[in-house]
């Protein structure tokens, strides 16, 4: 199973990132193997459209499910028409995160957690 941290930095350590569309990296883990891969979000300084654009990168890169902080309406429309599950984490690095996943501690969330364009603005 392929999960995506959004995260401040590019390793496990790295503090988590609460944003999805505008959040810095993206950590995907191969929870089998605990191979890492970390990833600039490019969508970071998009215009608009960076719920749904950081949506599609995931999707490309085969993720099953992402640990985030928050997500908007149009990022989570786009996650659940892609079939991968969103579970939100408040705090911690992304080792943190990955632990809360795999114990159950994390419950899926169905739609957003925040209003659009949330993420505008906070760096």
């Amino acid at each position: 199973m392929r999960i995506a941290v959004t995260a401040q930095g590019a390793d496990l350590d790295s503090a988590m990132d609460p944003r999805f569309g505008r959040c810095r990296n993206f950590v995907i883990v191969d929870s089998d193997s605990d191979k890492f891969e970390a990833f600039s979000n490019e969508s970071v300084m998009a215009s608009g459209g960076a719920g749904t654009q950081s949506a599609q990168f995931l999707v490309n890169k085969g993720v099953d499910a992402v640990v985030t902080g928050n997500v908007g309406p149009n990022a989570a429309r786009a996650l659940e028409a892609a079939g991968i599950k969103v579970y939100v984490a408040t705090s911690g690095t992304v080792r943190d995160a990955l632990q809360a996943y795999k114990e159950g501690r994390l419950s899926p969330v169905s739609g957003a957690t925040v209003d659009s364009h949330h993420g505008m603005g906070r760096r």
